[in-house]
């Protein structure tokens, strides 16, 4: 690193102090966090101002406000302190080999993954999973997650894929519309008020189509965000939506909400495992990825 390197990365000690007073929004509660005086937490703030030749804090008195180049220098700087905070907590507290911690999409965790879970305990005593909630694609450098579930297309960025199984979406409504209706050919769900996904707004007409039946537009059907939000509309006589089948399976069996038509909708979108390229898998991913592959090989 020569000279010039040096000069554009300010001291730790002054990072610290800005970043904790910037992200509690005070100069004293930052000293609280650190442990340190409130002057000296004011010194190193005013070293690194001096550093950049930026001011950060604009001052009222005693009382600071961080402005407009303090947020984006917080913005620019935090993900590499806390890159920096994960690399030294890796190497000061390794992570055991049989924990695995897995970002999965809620509707799949709940419904498809957590049932199953039992059984991997069963095979696997000692193998902890901890699971969390995610529906964005992130960077793995920058998330402690060693793997994640995802749905669509294997392009999550530096990461390789599994395939865990295509998803396939079926018509569903509850017992009291099919009896009341008297559904029994495909046009005669247009008589019944038609949900959709907001993702996924043209999937009626694309049901339809298989039949050369005309859907109406789908800008005229009302959407529901969440597929699980979605079936609750179903099952309480709202309608019928096109659902995928793994995540309504125990309102399927408990007679909650019936098919009415046998035909499923086939999506070009599958379920995957990602996980980081560069990295080497733990024990943990790789006792996890074996027994997933199994799990949907039985499907």
């Amino acid at each position: 690193m020569n000279y010039d390197d040096r000069r554009r990365l300010p001291p730790m000690s002054m990072l610290h102090c800005f970043e904790a007073a910037a992200r509690l929004g005070s100069f004293s509660r930052a000293a609280e966090a650190l442990r340190l005086t409130q002057s000296a937490v004011s010194r190193h703030v005013s070293n690194l101002e001096q550093w950049l030749g930026a001011a950060l804090f604009d001052r009222h008195g005693r009382r600071v406000t961080l402005n407009d180049t303090g947020r984006q220098f917080l913005e620019d700087i935090a993900p590499a302190l806390g890159a920096i905070r994960r690399a030294s907590g890796r190497l000061m507290d390794p992570q055991p080999e049989h924990v695995l911690d897995l970002a999965v999409l809620p509707g799949f965790g709940m419904r498809w993954l957590a049932p199953r879970l039992p059984r991997l305990t069963q095979l696997h005593p000692d193998l902890v999973v901890n699971i969390a909630a995610r529906v964005d694609v992130f960077d793995f450098a920058q998330e402690p997650f060693h793997a994640a579930i995802h749905v669509g297309e294997p392009d999550w960025p530096g990461a390789g894929h599994d395939l865990l199984f295509h998803e396939d979406v079926v018509p569903v409504v509850s017992p009291d519309v099919m009896a009341t209706q008297a559904i029994a050919a495909p046009e005669d769900l247009l008589r019944v008020p038609l949900l959709v996904q907001s993702h996924r707004r043209d999937a009626w007409s694309r049901w339809f189509a298989l039949f050369g039946i005309s859907a109406p537009p789908p800008q005229s059907l009302p959407s529901v965000s969440h597929f699980l939000m979605l079936a609750q509309a179903v099952k309480a006589g709202g309608g019928a939506a096109l659902i995928p089948t793994f995540l309504i399976a125990p309102e399927l069996e408990a007679g909650e909400l019936v098919i009415p038509i046998d035909r499923a909708l086939g999506e070009e979108r599958s379920y995957w495992l990602a996980f980081p390229e560069s990295k080497k898998p733990t024990k943990a991913l790789t006792l996890f990825r074996r027994w997933l592959a199994g799990e949907c090989a039985s499907l």
